[in-house]
């Protein structure tokens, strides 16, 4: 995937940075009708009608599109019909045919074209968008959509441009390197899809107006040490001040510490199938 950059003929344009969609093979066509459903918007609402969650609202319509995390039809070949936009997802979705008809939605890794055969399942062949347990791979391959649990679906590396690389395998586990850098026991019953998830070039997007942010459903965001004292924590203070003149440390509106505050469970049960932090990594 390729992005576009634009002339400075307006403010709008001058850091505007949009991809030029060229894997999109249908870009007129409506999704398949039957591998969609309707999304219902919430606007930050609870069911009680309240604002629980903030800077939520309005934005484009969209449909669901129903994607086979599981990719549960094993054993059988599928033909790629072609490359379609997910409004929401940062990756692409591949629409496929299998050979008794039947059509479903599956994440598109990068380079999967038109034209080309999927499959999952213990038979399938370690290639390019096929689904394979994490036995059957080779060790250093690439691969995305990853399962924590057997038969649960993907779950791990399903945005755009992840990719997790499968390192070990020891003991029925295999040792996964996921992309923050943290190695993890995965048990090698699980399955992963082959290659990288398309829209590699994502991050170096820029939408270059706020009102595309609108598009996308999401309010301004004010920042709480703007605020006056009764509308936040860090409001007030002569001037730019952090916290209330410097005397308080950062936090929510409802004041839980927002900087250093760890929020992870100190003794969570799935901590003993990490090998390796993904913090330490980064201070390598």
């Amino acid at each position: 995937m390729a992005i576009r950059a634009y002339r400075p003929l307006t403010p709008t344009l001058r850091f505007k940075t949009l991809p030029t969609f060229e894997e999109i093979t249908n870009k007129q066509s409506k999704p398949h009708k039957s591998l969609t459903e309707v999304k219902k918007r919430s606007g930050g609402r609870n069911n009680n009608g309240r604002l629980t969650s903030r800077h939520i609202g309005g934005g484009h319509k969209q449909k669901y599109r129903k994607v086979d995390f599981k990719r549960r039809k094993h054993g059988v070949a599928a033909e790629v019909i072609g490359i379609e936009y997910d409004p929401n997802r940062s990756a692409r979705i591949a629409l496929i045919k299998y050979a008794d008809g039947e059509m479903s939605y599956i994440l598109a890794p990068d380079g999967l074209r038109a034209g080309a055969r999927v499959m999952s399942g213990n038979a399938a062949p370690p290639e390019l968008g096929n689904s394979l347990p994490l036995s059957a791979i080779p060790l250093g391959s690439g691969i995305h959509n990853i399962e924590i649990a057997p038969g649960r679906g993907g779950q791990i590396a399903r945005s755009a441009g992840q990719q997790a690389t499968l390192s070990n395998r020891e003991a029925g586990y295999a040792l996964v390197k996921l992309p923050s850098g943290e190695i993890r026991r995965i048990h090698d019953t699980c399955c992963a899809t082959i290659g990288q998830v398309s829209n590699v070039d994502h991050m170096n997007v820029v939408s270059g107006k706020a009102g595309r942010t609108r598009w996308q459903g999401k309010r301004p965001h004010v920042r709480g040490m703007v605020m006056n004292p009764i509308d936040h924590p860090n409001g007030g203070g002569q001037g730019k001040s952090k916290g209330g003149g410097g005397r308080q440390h950062l936090t929510s509106p409802w004041g839980q510490l927002a900087k250093g505050f760890k929020t992870r469970s100190k003794h969570k049960p799935s901590d003993r199938f990490i090998m390796q932090d993904r913090r330490v990594s980064r201070k390598k």
